[in-house]
């Protein structure tokens, strides 16, 4: 997916005019609901993606869970942290089961954790 269109569907998904988030080249998406007005949005989102991100199994890094959105909009997959979320598109998954969704979900969100490539900042700070 281009990087323009995951801005467009994590738009769609995240709500409320004061969050700003941050998008990741898998479409793992770090919403940062109050940063400061001189923070550095993408590093912030790294810092935390560099934490909660990869994956290791046997610990709460390899839990998951699955929102179902809009009908043929996709899910969203999320985590051990509650400001770390990974979209899932229909049209990269087979059957749509919950443990198809979530594994391939952490999949990406584990990619993301470990090459850190932003490809979008949404800043909805105040000025």
């Amino acid at each position: 997916m281009a990087e323009h269109e995951l801005a467009e569907v994590w738009r769609r998904i995240i709500r409320g005019d004061g969050k700003s988030w941050v998008v990741f080249a898998h479409a793992t998406c770090v919403v940062l609901p109050a940063p400061g007005p001189a923070d550095d949005l993408a590093q912030q989102a790294v810092d935390i993606l560099r934490e909660y991100g990869p994956v290791f199994a046997g610990s709460a890094a390899g839990d998951f869970g699955t929102l179902t959105l809009e009908p043929g909009l996709g899910w969203v997959v999320y985590g051990h942290h509650n400001d770390v979320l990974t979209y899932v598109g229909p049209d990269e998954i087979t059957n749509g089961t919950d443990l198809e969704v979530g594994l391939h979900g952490r999949t990406k969100r584990d990619r993301d954790g470990r090459e850190l490539n932003v490809v979008h900042v949404e800043d909805k700070r105040v000025a």
